[in-house]
């Protein structure tokens, strides 16, 4: 793109106590005859604010922003703009391999005769280690300090080579091991709601904007930050200053009113949300929050709501700046300076909230505040509310044959039963964020104390807060030591079980499961249940607030109806309900009161120090990476090889290598959680010399491809319609039809040079924005994935490692179309690529009978188009810097 010549100068001043900031103003778009910004939603505003910020430097045009002012009229628009946000924030699982990839890329130039020294993020780059932190040791004073102990030896060579990268590149900073979950952190300490810089000898502000690793980064819209969870490949391009393009989005408003009810938290809030947005149609679309109900909500409760964002499939979920912003940024210990830019600057440019807004919405919602019940989630997806008095019924549902069945416990008196909540975890970013339901669960486990309950013995509880400051507050409101008396003590700060990292349950329960087939329950205040995602042996796993965690812990079942039913006895022989140990306002608000400005200011004070053993680990010197061919956690990858890049044309003679349902999540489809003995992934790290118990989580071996490739499509819980009754990362090798894991049989496609493609359903993709998902299954030689529909950040990821995402057409299907997985695919109309264009798949059965379809080509935009025909982003990337 060219610089606009035409555009009018809409460049003005504010003053800020003795300093003066630049900013781009939108009402000044109005004067010069542009159109009116009133009627835009506040999101909209900002990508307004981006665009004519970027129009100097060729990555916007004028007939961009008269399109976006424009968009009142139609509230939709298939327009393309580009967007530049502020900065990018990482977690390690999803950072370590976009870092890899950097230092695969310097060798890359390097190789090719030009400056590594080139290859830096552009854009501030900020990664918190908080994914990699496990459940060894829990209910124990030493758990703490015993999981960091573990942490550290098992991700030595992680954490060496994120500090190389620390060193070795420009404008990126490591939050080390220990300090806090990155979503909280960024809310916490990181986002300024308003950014400002120096440009052309001036100070500049503009809105606080950002893509994120993570699908939960929408957390911070809570905060009025407008960002959004992208895969690493799409960061990548993020932090080496390319643009990210999207179409104008929809935005959806939600007013609330009312106020919620005694004993509803905003956990029972945002778990009606996501019911109620996912019902309404809210995928790839803005949610913007107005209405006199936001007046009782705090911003921790905002932020619970705008964490979930995934769940309900909104890219993003806003709060505007309010008087309630103001009143976090000064609790968490922001300085004056930012406080006064954040108002100042909001209501200079419309992006202050009002309780009666002038903007139109592509639709809206309604929700009285006062109609949210208690509830939970699950037991395989965010947004399948359950309302608590039917938690035990739905329970029962998940039992084979409706029929309870009990398995005796080595070396115990009592036994195992269906419904048996085995793990029960406060933990991630959703709920350790917000204060009011931390005290709850404190408030009832001293309640619980008093009256003589205990936790049932098969329960592994936990605690792992999302910062430190949480620890601090249950701490000097007195309430820690009633949840280590129950046994939910400390155990790292880090996502922990709502990332698949709740470590192994007791050996004598393990084996009670598996010898009586038994449906046992997790209970964790996270974001996701996805199946096999918590724990490979339990299959009902349930969304709850913290303090129910807790109530749940105390019954040891979920097969119970807790709004009339015991969860326990006193010591006087009294049956003891929910009722009896549950807060009540006033003492949650007497507690959360305790939180004050000082305990953010200390726990942030040395955010990027890190402790001891971090510190005295050796830092590698250099502009490129020395690679340890002996490595099982961190390799080279070879995305920049060859025999990656695309060829051209039809891609002719593909076997499936996969035939999938609807909902298939990137849970399914990445590695994430445990490795297995008997895995493809467990097998080569055993020919390493690698025992099992330093086997690790795939997360934490996300930079070494060997293991990452090999467990792709590698669930427990995934199913493969090319095989009836069989759960697991399997499939047929056609044509011999021999069952074999999908890694072996694409290893022996690959001998034989023979594409893949694969098939299937509705919301191909959904869940976290695991860059491995793609890169995966790009690596074992699938060209192309045809489904009834994707999800958002899985579709692009696709398309930026080179394989083509494709969409059935209305009412066809694998089903109607009579697949069953021996077929050979054709797909046509390849030569030349384009945006939503027409490729013919052409299914060749056994019979020699032929069927024609035509798919809908889903790369979405140009800037996708680009990547694909390079090979993926990186290598598009690498030759840019080239030339």
């Amino acid at each position: 793109m060219t610089k606009d010549k035409s555009m009018a100068d809409t460049r003005r001043n504010l003053s800020i106590g003795q300093k003066s900031f630049e900013y781009f103003s939108l009402p000044a778009l109005t004067e010069a005859g542009y159109g009116s910004v009133e009627q835009l939603p506040v999101t909209l505003k900002i990508l307004l604010e981006n665009l004519l910020r970027h129009v100097d430097q060729g990555f916007a045009t004028e007939n961009d922003i008269k399109t976006l002012l424009a968009w009142p009229k139609t509230r939709s628009s298939d327009h393309e703009i580009a967007f530049m946000p502020a900065r990018v924030l990482m977690q390690d699982f999803t950072g370590v391999p976009a870092v890899v990839d950097l230092a695969a890329m310097r060798d890359a130039v390097a190789k090719k005769g030009g400056d590594p020294d080139r290859v830096n993020p552009v854009n501030p780059v900020d990664l918190v280690i908080d994914h990699s932190v496990m459940v060894d040791r829990f209910a124990s004073d030493s758990a703490y300090a015993e999981n960091v102990r573990i942490e550290m030896e098992r991700n030595r060579e992680r954490y060496e080579f994120l500090r190389w990268g620390q060193k070795a590149f420009d404008n990126f900073r490591v939050v080390p091991p220990g300090t806090g979950i990155c979503h909280q952190v960024n809310l916490e300490f990181l986002a300024r709601c308003v950014w400002s810089n120096e440009s052309n000898g001036k100070c500049q502000a503009y809105p606080d904007t950002l893509v994120g690793t993570d699908s939960h980064t929408t957390m911070v819209n809570g905060l009025a930050v407008l960002g959004w969870g992208v895969g690493g490949i799409e960061a990548e391009a993020a932090m080496l200053g390319q643009p990210l393009t999207m179409r104008i989005p929809e935005v959806v408003g939600v007013c609330l009113d009312g106020h919620l009810k005694e004993g509803v938290t905003a956990t029972d809030l945002v778990l009606t949300v996501a019911e109620m947005l996912r019902k309404h149609g809210v995928v790839g679309k803005f949610v913007e929050f107005y209405g006199a109900g936001l007046d009782d909500l705090t911003l921790a409760d905002r932020a619970t709501i705008a964490n979930m964002s995934p769940e309900y499939g909104a890219t993003a979920t806003f709060f505007a700046v309010d008087d309630e912003t103001l009143r976090y940024l000064e609790l968490t210990g922001r300085d004056e300076e930012t406080i006064a830019l954040t108002e100042q600057y909001s209501k200079a440019q419309g992006l202050w909230r009002s309780n009666k807004p002038t903007a139109v919405y592509s639709s809206e919602v309604k929700l009285d505040l006062s109609t949210v019940e208690p509830c939970l989630a699950g037991p395989h997806r965010p947004q399948d509310r359950v309302p608590l008095p039917k938690l035990g019924e739905a329970t029962r549902a998940q039992f084979p044959d409706d029929n309870k069945k009990s398995a005796p416990v080595s070396g115990e008196d009592w036994s195992l039963s269906d419904g048996a909540v085995v793990i029960a975890a406060i933990t991630s970013c959703t709920n350790t964020s917000n204060p009011a339901v931390m005290m709850a669960a404190g408030l009832l486990a001293e309640k619980a104390l008093a009256l003589g309950l205990k936790v049932k013995p098969w329960v592994k509880t936990s605690l792992a807060p999302g910062s430190k400051v949480v620890t601090h507050y249950l701490e000097k409101a007195g309430l820690q030591d009633a949840l280590d008396e129950l046994g939910f003590h400390l155990v790292g700060y880090g996502c922990t079980t709502c990332i698949g990292n709740s470590g192994p349950l007791p050996p004598a329960i393990e084996e009670a499961v598996d010898k009586g087939k038994l449906t046992v329950s997790s209970v964790l205040s996270g974001n996701r249940n996805f199946e096999g995602r918590i724990h490979p042996r339990v299959r009902a796993n349930w969304l709850a607030s913290p303090p129910l965690v807790v109530a749940y812990a105390l019954a040891g079942t979920t097969d119970i109806d807790l709004s009339s039913e015991p969860l326990g006895t006193s010591k006087d022989g009294k049956d003891i309900y929910l009722r009896d140990l549950w807060p009540d306002t006033q003492s949650i608000a007497k507690a959360v009161a305790t939180v004050s400005r000082d305990m953010f200011a200390k726990d942030y004070a040395d955010v990027f120090s890190g402790n001891e053993d971090w510190n005295a680990m050796p830092t590698a010197e250099g502009a490129t990476y020395q690679w340890n061919d002996d490595s099982t956690y961190i390799q080279n990858p070879p995305f920049f090889s060859p025999d990656l890049l695309p060829e051209g044309g039809d891609i002719t003679g593909c076997r499936i290598l996969a035939l999938l349902g609807d909902s298939v999540t990137t849970d399914h489809i990445s590695p994430a959680g445990a490795i297995g003995t008997q895995t493809p992934a467990g097998r080569y790290l055993l020919d390493k010399g690698i025992n099992k118990e330093d086997f690790n989580s795939y997360g934490s071996r996300r930079g070494n491809h060997e293991v990452m490739m090999r467990g792709t499509f590698a669930n427990v819980r995934i199913r493969n319609e090319m095989l009836k009754d069989v759960e697991g990362g399997v499939t047929c090798l056609m044509p011999e039809g021999e069952q074999m894991s999908i890694y072996d049989a694409a290893m022996k496609y690959q001998e034989h040079n023979t594409p893949l493609v694969v098939l299937a359903g509705k919301e191909y993709g959904t869940g976290s924005s695991r860059d491995w998902a793609a890169k995966g299954t790009r690596l074992l030689g699938v060209h192309a994935v045809v489904a009834e529909s994707f999800e958002r950040i899985h579709r692009s990821n696709l398309a930026g490692m080179g394989v083509l995402p494709l969409q059935f057409p209305d009412n066809v299907n694998r089903k109607t179309l009579g697949i069953d997985g021996s077929e050979t695919i054709d797909l046509e109309g390849l030569e030349k690529i384009s945006t939503g264009m027409t490729v013919t798949m052409v299914v060749k059965s056994k019979d020699k009978s032929e069927q024609r379809v035509d798919l809908l080509c889903r790369l979405d935009t140009a800037e996708e188009v680009h990547y694909y025909n390079s090979g993926g982003i990186m290598p598009f990337v690498a030759e840019k810097l080239m030339s």
